[in-house]
């Protein structure tokens, strides 16, 4: 009887970055902060909404590296 050689389980990769969508929490604060800079004038609060969810959308993702602080001392 020929020996049967396991194979090991092929290692899991991460999963590929996607694109992922603001919140609505997020839409909600940015569309009430372009009401505030409107002066808190009326408006159309569809408009404000769209507008913060595109420029969330727009946004650069931030990496997950973490930048080095360093401190001189005087």
């Amino acid at each position: 009887m020929p020996k049967t050689t396991a194979t090991p389980a092929p290692k899991a990769r991460k999963a590929a970055p996607t694109k992922s969508k603001p919140t609505q929490d997020l839409i909600a604060a940015r569309a009430y902060a372009i009401y505030l800079e409107r002066g808190c004038t009326p408006g159309d609060p569809m408009q404000d909404w769209l507008r913060a969810e595109q420029e969330l959308a727009a946004l650069p993702k931030k990496s997950g590296s973490k930048s080095k602080v360093i401190t001189i001392a005087a």
